[in-house]
């Protein structure tokens, strides 16, 4: 197939040959400007390759950056797609499918997030140790292929704790807060009400957010290790008088990348190990 993970990561490939990432990092909302410190960067958007998702929300800019981390080649994508957005199984297939093709074996994901609980205060960065799924699909729903991975795959070890320990230490390092929680992924694009952020609470969720899960499932379902760094934008519905805004979520996650690249450029040379 023209379209296929296969094809389109070598075209991909053909763009910087001798290029061979093992890391993936994918970029939430705000965060896009981490990409800054990649050095020897090749930026190739996404709406370059054929049938590729294309997210149209502020703050994804929509370009896959080819480049180095603290000398650690890493494929970088600048912004996602969320189901919200009318994105099908398929898309998130293909995202994720694509970073497989072209040799990574981790991919590291940031997301912005409310917070279900009033110590994880805007700013705050948040190790995802595990996620209640609340999105009305999964990614894999229909015909399996066999050549990325099984019919029927755990999710007991869905985000690497070997990743996380090295995320810790580092973040321990350089002073950096960097608690472990469970992330409560739903649909959106609208914001939850105070009646569902109680109920999310009662159910073990610390952080609530719209995506991520459907890339988790699918890289894990093809063998690629994951980790994920939260962003906390705001207090989730309830436990704060102001009003939530995608504005205000791409403040607080612009104003917590400084931490989050000194995090990310420390901590990836372990992460590749």
């Amino acid at each position: 197939m023209k379209n296929s993970p296969q094809v389109l990561s070598q075209l991909i490939l053909n763009k910087r040959p001798d290029f061979k990432p093992k890391i993936a990092i994918i970029l939430g909302s705000g965060s896009a400007n981490l990409a800054d410190k990649l050095q020897d960067v090749i930026s190739i958007p996404y709406h370059s390759l054929p049938n590729f998702p294309i997210s149209r929300v502020e703050g994804h800019p929509g370009q896959l950056l080819l480049g180095y981390l603290n000398k650690v080649p890493v494929i970088c994508c600048q912004g996602r797609v969320h189901a919200y957005e009318g994105m099908q199984e398929k898309d998130f297939q293909l995202f994720i499918r694509i970073l497989k093709c072209l040799g990574c074996e981790t991919v590291l994901m940031t997301n912005a997030t409310g917070s279900l609980r009033k110590d994880f205060q805007p700013g705050q960065l948040v190790l995802i140790a595990d996620h209640i799924n609340f999105h009305p699909m999964n990614p894999l729903v229909g015909i399996n292929d066999d050549e990325f991975g099984p019919r029927f795959f755990p999710m007991d070890d869905a985000y690497d704790k070997k990743l996380r320990h090295s995320l810790q230490q580092t973040a321990e390092q350089l002073n950096i807060s960097l608690p472990e929680g469970v992330y409560f992924s739903v649909l959106g694009p609208s914001f939850e009400t105070p009646a569902e952020i109680r109920a999310f609470r009662i159910l073990g969720a610390d952080v609530v957010g719209m995506s991520t899960v459907p890339e988790v499932i699918v890289a894990r379902h093809c063998g690629l290790k994951v980790a994920v760094i939260s962003v906390v934008t705001n207090l989730a519905s309830g436990l704060s008088e102001e009003s939530i805004t995608h504005e205000g979520t791409l403040h607080f996650a612009e104003k917590a990348s400084h931490d989050l690249g000194r995090l990310l450029e420390s901590a990836i040379e372990q992460l590749t190990n």
